[in-house]
C-alpha cells in the first residue's frame, strides 16, 4: 500500500472512531456551586462568595456582611442566620462583629417582608445573642409614626426578654440618640423587670452603635466618658446598672482594642472612677463579658486579664462577666463548666465555677 494512500484511510477510520465514541457517551453537564443558595437563584454583583470553595482565610466585618445579606437574598434569613452561627463557632474571632452583622439582617428582613414583624420572627433569630431580633425590633420602630404606642405592642403576647432588649435598641434608635427621651419609652412597660431588661438595649445601642452611623457615634463625648463614665452617673436608679455595663464597650473602641490588647488592664482600672457612683462592679463585670466577647478564642488568656484587678472584688466581677458572655454565645449545659476548666489561673477559675449560674440576658 502507498504511503499517501494509507495516510489517508488512517485518518478516516481515526474521524469514525471519534463519532462513534461521542454517540454512545452519556454526556453529563458541569453543575453550577449554588451552595446556600436556592435554585435559579441570581448572586447580586460584587456579593462575597457563598459556597465554601469562594470563602477568605480570614472574615472581616465587610466580607462576612456581605456574604451573609448575598444569602439572605437569595433564600431567608434562616439560611444566613444558620450560616452565620456555624462560622461563628468555627472562626470564634468572628463573634466580634456578629452582632452588627446580625442586626443589619435583621433591617433587611423587614423590608423584605413589608414590616411583617411577625414573619420576621418566624426564622430562628437566637445566633449572635438575638442581634437579627434587635435590628428587626428597630426597623419596625423606625418606620413607625407612633412608636411610642407601637413600642408596646411588637413584643405581644409573650413579653419575652430577648424581644423587651430589643425594643430597648431601638429606642435609643428612634431618639436619634436621646437618652431621656429613650428612658420615657423603656419606662412604658410599667414594671422594673422589663424596664431594666429595656434599658440594656438602650445603652447596648449607645455605646455600640451601628458602624456606618458616624453622628450616633459622635454623640457621646469620649472626654466625659473617660473621665466620669459619662451618662452613667445622671441615670435614676433602674437605669445606672446597664449603662455601667455597657459603657467598656465604648471605651474599648475609642481605645483600639485589637491592637492594643494592654488596654483591657487599663480598663480595669478605669472602672475605678465609677466607685463614687455605686457603678465600679457593674463596670467591671461589663468590661469581664467585653474580654471574653473579643477573645472567645484565648479564654484563659482573657481570664488572666481579669486576674490582672488590684483587688478581689474586681477580678471576682470580671470573672463574672467572662462567665455571662460565654454563657450567653455557648446555650447548652456544659458551656461555664468548659470555660473554669480552661482557665489556668486558680482564683479566676475559682469566681468562675461560682459564677457559673450567671448566664442573665446580658450579652
Amino acid at each position: 500500500m502507498k504511503p499517501r494512500f494509507f495516510a489517508i484511510v488512517t485518518a478516516v477510520l481515526i474521524g469514525l472512531l471519534g463519532i462513534g465514541a461521542a454517540a454512545v457517551t452519556q454526556w453529563v453537564p458541569v453543575a453550577t456551586p449554588t451552595a446556600g443558595r436556592a435554585a435559579g437563584a441570581v448572586r447580586p454583583a460584587g456579593a462575597a462568595s457563598a459556597s465554601p470553595t469562594g470563602d477568605p482565610a480570614v472574615w472581616t466585618r465587610s466580607t462576612l456582611r456581605n456574604k451573609l445579606m448575598a444569602e439572605m437574598q437569595a433564600t431567608d434569613p434562616g439560611v444566613a442566620l444558620a450560616d452565620l452561627d456555624k462560622i461563628t463557632k468555627e472562626k470564634p474571632y468572628t463573634v466580634r462583629f456578629c452582632h452588627p452583622i446580625a442586626h443589619e439582617l435583621g433591617h433587611a428582613a423587614v423590608k423584605r417582608y413589608n414590616h411583617d414583624f411577625q414573619k420576621v420572627l418566624s426564622f430562628p433569630h437566637d445566633t449572635c445573642a438575638a442581634g437579627y431580633l434587635h435590628g428587626a425590633v428597630e426597623e419596625m420602630l423606625a418606620g413607625s409614626s407612633d412608636p411610642t404606642r407601637d413600642l408596646l405592642k411588637l413584643c405581644e403576647p409573650q413579653m419575652s426578654g430577648p424581644c423587651v432588649h430589643g425594643v430597648g435598641h431601638g429606642t435609643i434608635y428612634v431618639t436619634n440618640q436621646d437618652v431621656p427621651k429613650a428612658r420615657d419609652l423603656c419606662s412604658e412597660f410599667g414594671s422594673d423587670s422589663r424596664i431594666i431588661t429595656c434599658s440594656e438595649g438602650l445603652f447596648m445601642q449607645l455605646f455600640s452603635p451601628d458602624e456606618e452611623d458616624e453622628k450616633a457615634k459622635s454623640l457621646v463625648p469620649l472626654d466625659k466618658l473617660s473621665a466620669d463614665l459619662y451618662p452613667c452617673p445622671q441615670q435614676p436608679v433602674l437605669f445606672q446598672s446597664a449603662c455601667f455595663f455597657y459603657a467598656p464597650t465604648l471605651y474599648l473602641s475609642s481605645h483600639d482594642y485589637p491592637n492594643h490588647p494592654e488596654i483591657y488592664g487599663q480598663a480595669l482600672k478605669w472602672c475605678l472612677n465609677a466607685q463614687a457612683g455605686g457603678g465600679a462592679n457593674d463596670c467591671s463585670r461589663g468590661l469581664g463579658s467585653r474580654l471574653m466577647k473579643y477573645n472567645l478564642d484565648r479564654e484563659d488568656w482573657a481570664g488572666q486579664q481579669c486576674a490582672t484587678a488590684a483587688d478581689g472584688w474586681q477580678r471576682k466581677a470580671c470573672t463574672e462577666g467572662l462567665v455571662s458572655y460565654y454563657t450567653v454565645n455557648y446555650t447548652d449545659a456544659g458551656a461555664a463548666g468548659r470555660l473554669c476548666a480552661k482557665l489556668t489561673d486558680e482564683e479566676i477559675a475559682r469566681y468562675c465555677r461560682s459564677a457559673a449560674h450567671l448566664s442573665g440576658s446580658l450579652d
